[in-house]
């Protein structure tokens, strides 16, 4: 099984998402970059919207890789990267079982701020306009507004 697949289209401007499926190995987040670069919405984007953006998605696919599919190579995580408006959103799907963001401790209270863990999810919303978080039939969805 390949470790990753190309890009539907180079472009998320058009009416159907550029799509990215990683193998869910570690190795394979750092295919993230150089995806979201080489389209065009990203390219010329504001530089500080850029860094939440890449930091977002890069922590939502990790997340997916090692909490949602327990980095097991049989399971995919999927990226889609679409525009809306001024809006590009962004889908990150795992094969996992799911989560309650709810459940998440807040990485700022003070009996978590020496956790080895737990400041993704913190991450993502403190750096998307917008995140939804769903349970679905084929995995554990995250939509991501920038």
């Amino acid at each position: 099984m390949a470790n990753t697949s190309s890009p539907s289209q180079s472009s998320a401007s058009g009416q159907q998402p550029a799509i990215l499926s990683l193998v869910s190995e570690r190795k394979n987040i750092g295919m993230v970059e150089p995806f979201l670069s080489s389209l065009s919405e990203c390219k010329y984007m504001e530089e500080g919207r850029w860094y939440n953006l890449l930091v977002a998605v890069t922590e939502a696919v990790n997340n997916a890789i090692i909490h949602g599919n327990k980095t097991n190579p049989n399971k995919q995580v999927t990226l889609s990267v679409a525009k809306n408006g001024d809006d590009i959103i962004i889908s990150v799907l795992d094969e996992g079982p799911g989560f309650n963001p709810d459940s998440v401790r807040d990485p700022r209270d003070p009996e978590n701020l020496l956790r080895d863990g737990g400041r993704g999810v913190f991450l993502i919303q403190s750096l998307a306009k917008s995140v939804e978080y769903m349970n679905t039939p084929s995995g554990a969805l995250v939509v991501m507004r920038f």
